[in-house]
């Protein structure tokens, strides 16, 4: 049974300056079935405009990231240019949040979990670079292995029409943390897609470490490694395993 969300809405105006984030109780439609991933662990429920994070403070990093992606919104995207800078989640209390001097010199580049090539204005873009949506990635895998599934996921919602996508770091083995706020070091990270017009799913994990492989899951191993079941709304007849969606994801 999912544990309760904790909320959190304060922000100060200095987010606003640089990252316009807003702050809501909830954000339903970012959600497969207008509800949040489940997870064996308590989060924060942070809400921007484009995403939403399940946060651990324990960990200092998200343990899911929910997008809802539309062949409208990744068109969009795709005319936008240019980054924004990283920057700390300040609706976070400063010690669950993390910083940029934890990613300093560590050896990790700092990996996207919702994607700022999904985001479809300006704003939302710049949503995407707070630390709160960001893990320590390799990056070899980062601009490699794991770019090109985020590109083949925007391939396919252009084709498809939409999809519902969780992404979120895995545990499995013991590889530490970094900065002095201990941000937590994934052994792997996931993807979850959701495609309604194929009543399907498929499940992407991605190493961490060497060598930088990726392959496809069942949702059942998703949930026993990670404890996150990232679509709990939606009835098992509506998100099958489809071995064609995984090899798109994969190709």
């Amino acid at each position: 049974m999912p544990l309760p969300l904790r909320f959190r809405c304060p922000f100060s105006v200095i987010l606003l300056l640089i990252a316009p984030v807003f702050a809501r109780a909830d954000c339903p439609d970012h959600f497969a079935g207008q509800k949040p991933p489940a997870t064996s662990a308590p989060v924060t429920l942070l809400c921007s405009t484009g995403f939403a994070a399940g946060y651990s403070g324990p960990d200092h990093e998200s343990l899911w990231s929910a997008e809802h992606l539309t062949k409208e919104s990744i068109i969009r995207a795709q005319t936008l240019q240019g980054r924004a800078p990283f920057h700390e989640d300040l609706r976070l209390p400063p010690a669950e949040r993390s910083e940029l001097s934890d990613y300093r010199r560590s050896g990790w580049s700092r990996g996207h979990l919702t994607p700022s090539g999904d985001a479809p204005t300006r704003a939302a873009r710049e949503e995407t670079f707070a630390l709160s949506n960001i893990v320590p990635q390799a990056a070899k895998m980062n601009s490699g292995a794991w770019n090109r599934i985020e590109g083949n996921l925007r391939k396919i919602v252009r084709r498809k029409g939409e999809a519902w996508v969780v992404t979120g770091p895995a545990f499995r083995e013991p590889l530490g943390s970094i900065g002095p706020d201990h941000v937590r070091v994934p052994s792997s990270v996931w993807k979850a897609v959701l495609v309604p017009s194929l009543s399907a799913v498929s499940v992407v994990v991605c190493r961490n470490t060497t060598p930088y492989q990726c392959n496809t899951v069942a949702m059942d191993s998703l949930r026993r490694v990670t404890g996150v079941d990232p679509f709990p709304a939606v009835p098992p007849a509506q998100k099958t395993r489809n071995r064609s969606l995984d090899a798109l994801l994969l190709r």
